[in-house]
């Protein structure tokens, strides 16, 4: 990481003999948050108030870019289980204490397509299975080099090779819950773009290549499809779908030998402000031994089953998740350019032994005016067989730059 950050500053070192092609932008946001966990079976309720401040300049110049960006996140209110404090009696929030450098790449984008390299985000399809992880204090970056190549419509691919991942963790994380983990990890999507959808092959690589994380069980190899796409059905009104299809097994030093499926069906409805959707989420399993079902541990996990997160890492019996949602956006509303209420609900079961694990409800309420924004959420996850009742409430003040 250091070579990388000095043949960034090497670029820039270039560039300086044309300053005058050379456009430095700066870019900073600043979100803080309260989150509040009542978890039956855990002695005490959390309560954690963190900050984040993420500062970064970008030098640009004749379609090079090379990106600097650091990141700091403080307690304020530190009466939680953050992963690596040690706060047992407490719920987990994964929000620890950290102060890193975040991003550091450079890139060169052309007409045909672009490459990265260096500390940098990823996000692939619908972050179902590579993500950044964004709802969490600390992102999840790639040390990686990416190469995307063609446009939206018409064919065009992206491939990527990463030999670590930062996790969410931050600088201080260590054993199970590690500041990163090696691992010669591939992820490669062909897509073609069509006027009414994009279809997509992929096949992600994952090698978890650190004893301490699951004794490398989480290593795996997903090769699958998807198709995602919009077309209007009336005035004002849009049908959107998705459909994927994929199979996972164990890669690399992965001792398990298994072999589940992974399939999602959704569609909504869009008309004007008001939109619903429907859904139904299939992470299979194999014979029913623990991290023998579909796994995603690369995956932006807080956007799907649910926000409570109570059934992730994927159950040894699988998971189904039967969701649907509601939701109504404003413009101009008062001071506000922006209102918006939404409320989801989830049925989760497994994917073998017919069990009901439990049910969930989510509401969100948020505003946004220029480049503030504020928001409340709460996630009620009801226990059946599978888990404890939990209830959590955040309240959430973004502003960025």
């Amino acid at each position: 990481m250091k070579r990388m950050v000095a043949g960034a500053a090497g670029l820039l070192a270039c560039g300086s003999a044309h300053a005058q092609d050379v456009k430095l932008t700066p870019s900073a946001d600043v979100r803080l948050r309260y989150e509040h966990v009542d978890q039956e079976g855990v002695p005490r309720d959390a309560d954690a108030v963190t900050l984040r401040v993420r500062p970064g300049l970008t030098a640009s110049w004749t379609g090079w870019s090379a990106l600097i960006e650091g990141e700091g996140v403080v307690a304020l209110a530190d009466s939680y289980n953050d992963g690596t404090n040690g706060k047992i009696a407490y719920p987990l929030v994964v929000d620890p204490e950290n102060i890193e450098l975040n991003r550091a790449q450079i890139r060169y984008a052309g007409t045909g397509g672009s490459v990265t390299l260096g500390r940098q985000r990823i996000a692939l399809g619908d972050d179902r299975f590579v993500g950044s992880a964004p709802w969490r204090q600390s992102e999840q970056t790639f040390d990686a080099v990416r190469v995307q190549l063609g446009k939206p419509k018409g064919l065009s691919a992206d491939l990527t090779y990463s030999w670590s991942v930062r996790t969410v963790n931050g600088r201080n994380g260590t054993g199970a819950r590690p500041t990163a983990i090696g691992g010669d990890n591939v992820f490669a999507l062909l897509n073609y773009g069509t006027a009414v959808g994009t279809l997509t092959g992929f096949a992600y690589l994952i090698d978890q290549d650190e004893a301490a994380v699951q004794g490398y069980r989480l290593s795996s190899q997903t090769y699958g499809v998807r198709f995602v796409g919009a077309a209007p059905i009336g005035k004002d009104l849009k049908l959107g779908y998705v459909a994927t299809w994929a199979r996972q097994s164990d890669w690399r030093r992965n001792p398990n030998d298994y072999a589940a499926g992974y399939w999602q069906g959704e569609a909504s409805l869009t008309a004007k402000g008001l939109s619903a959707t429907a859904g139904y989420e299939v992470l299979g399993a194999d014979q029913g031994v623990a991290l023998t079902s579909v796994q995603v541990p690369l995956s932006s996990a807080f956007r799907y089953n649910g926000w409570a997160g109570k059934v992730g890492p994927t159950p040894a019996n699988g998971l189904r998740d039967l969701y649907g949602s509601l939701g109504h956006g404003w413009k101009g509303v008062g001071p506000f350019d922006t209102v918006n209420l939404s409320a989801v609900v989830h049925r989760f079961d497994s994917d073998r032994l017919d069990q009901h694990y439990g049910d969930e409800l989510d509401l969100l309420a948020s505003v946004k005016r220029g480049r503030y924004a504020l928001s409340a959420r709460y996630a009620h996850y009801k226990a059946d067989a599978f888990a404890t009742d939990t209830d959590k409430f955040w309240l959430q003040f973004d502003w960025s730059l």
